[in-house]
């Protein structure tokens, strides 16, 4: 596997955990376990590009491990050292491996740099421009108004320090989100993707913070509902603009419960969502794997948050319900036999199993009830009969490491079970 010393790269070696030879092209999965995982479930052997920490590095399905360098930093040099690092590695393989990425970080990489990527490793990018218009929330706003999507009504405003809050035009309640997903929003004190502000008072208040750290966000109309009323259309769309396959799904709890990150979801047959969302892409005239994600309001209609032109958790789930994404991209990329795709995947549930617990605890939820819930899950993340390493090298001995050191830093000395 790829490794690093004092900086500098070494030459890979291969990864030994069992015998198994791919004779396909690898994927370079700049992601995590769930995207690993569905490529694994396809017989796609990855080489991960991740952070160091990472729970899919001990998975079976990985078999080259890349040096990690923190690609959300919106630094050219190193920016520059991301891509030397891929085509050096591309050019260690007998076939030209696939690029996979899984965050908007990796995404705009991918595309910024498509040109000398795509000379050592196979793309499916959506077009240049197209996606910077997806990713920055902002220039999302115009460009769904522009083609008549059914988006909130949104203001884009800049907090700048020493200047006033602006006149809010959106109605109150508003959910306020960046404009692109940096690290300063977290500095902010949100844990979540987005914060709700109730009045133009509130506003007054996160103003402040935000103009701090120089924030760039959208304000956006809040459609109420749990986070369970947020629905999703994935689909692959080919080169001569075909969706060669879909699927629909809905979020079931997400941590922190409100404005966070999906802990668990489900696939769905939705059949008003996937019409939506056929239409969306087709207005917006996208090519490669998108996920657009809607919320249904209290009359049952549908109103489009955002659309994400990359690959996603949701990946895993939907290939272990029968439409597998990403191997439909590898098989197309490679000229190789599509898989076969079941035209209306199967109703099943997905789960990242501690994070979900602690995030149904929080709805009022009991642990036993969590776990008799959890047993029916089809797609856990990390963890799998044929590929537990995850869960119990990376998941489970984080949380156990983490909690060995609070107890540490309080000064008592963990119990020993004997």
């Amino acid at each position: 596997m790829f490794a690093s010393r004092g900086g500098q790269l070494l030459r890979p070696t291969r990864w030994t955990r069992g015998a198994h030879e791919s004779n396909t092209a690898m994927a370079v999965v700049m992601g995590d376990v769930d995207l690993v995982r569905a490529l694994g479930l396809a017989g796609i052997d990855s080489a991960f590009f991740g952070v160091a920490d990472a729970t899919a590095r001990f998975s079976r399905h990985v078999r080259e491990i890349l040096p990690p360098i923190d690609s959300w930093q919106r630094d050219p040099a190193r920016e520059q050292e991301v891509v030397r690092v891929l085509l050096r590695f591309a050019a260690s393989q007998s076939s030209r491996p696939i690029l996979y990425p899984q965050t908007d970080a990796a995404l705009l990489l991918a595309s910024r740099h498509r040109d000398v990527l795509g000379g050592a490793l196979r793309l499916s990018l959506a077009d240049a421009d197209l996606i910077d218009q997806l990713v920055d929330k902002g220039r999302f706003q115009t460009l769904a108004e522009r083609l008549d999507l059914p988006v909130p009504p949104t203001q884009h405003v800049r907090a700048r320090p020493g200047q006033p809050p602006p006149e809010i035009t959106v109605p109150f309640p508003v959910i306020v989100k960046p404009v692109v997903r940096v690290s300063e929003w977290f500095s902010l004190g949100e844990e979540g993707k987005a914060m709700r502000v109730t009045g133009a008072r509130e506003w007054a208040r996160h103003w402040q913070d935000m103009a701090a750290v120089d924030a760039e966000v959208v304000v956006q109309q809040l459609i109420p509902g749990p986070e369970s009323a947020i629905e999703s259309y994935h689909a692959y769309v080919d080169a001569d603009g075909v969706v060669a396959g879909e699927f629909t799904g809905r979020k079931i709890r997400t941590y922190p419960p409100d404005y966070g990150y999906s802990t668990s979801v489900e696939i769905t047959n939705a059949a008003d969502v996937a019409r939506l969302g056929r239409d969306v892409l087709s207005r917006l005239d996208l090519r490669g794997v998108a996920k657009l994600d809607f919320k249904r309001d209290e009359a049952g209609k549908l109103h489009l948050l955002e659309v994400n032109p990359r690959f996603n958790l949701w990946h895993h789930p939907g290939a272990v319900a029968g439409v597998n994404l990403p191997a439909l991209v590898h098989a197309d990329l490679t000229g190789a036999p599509r898989p076969s795709s079941q035209r209306v995947a199967r109703e099943i549930a997905w789960c990242q199993p501690l994070t979900d617990l602690r995030g149904a605890y929080e709805t009022g939820m009991s642990p036993m009830a969590w776990m008799r819930w959890a047993r029916d899950c089809k797609a856990v993340s990390g963890l799998a009969p044929d590929d537990p390493l995850p869960f119990i090298r990376g998941t489970l001995w984080q949380a156990t490491s983490s909690r060995m050191r609070a107890l540490w830093r309080l000064g008592r000395r963990p119990a020993v079970a004997t």
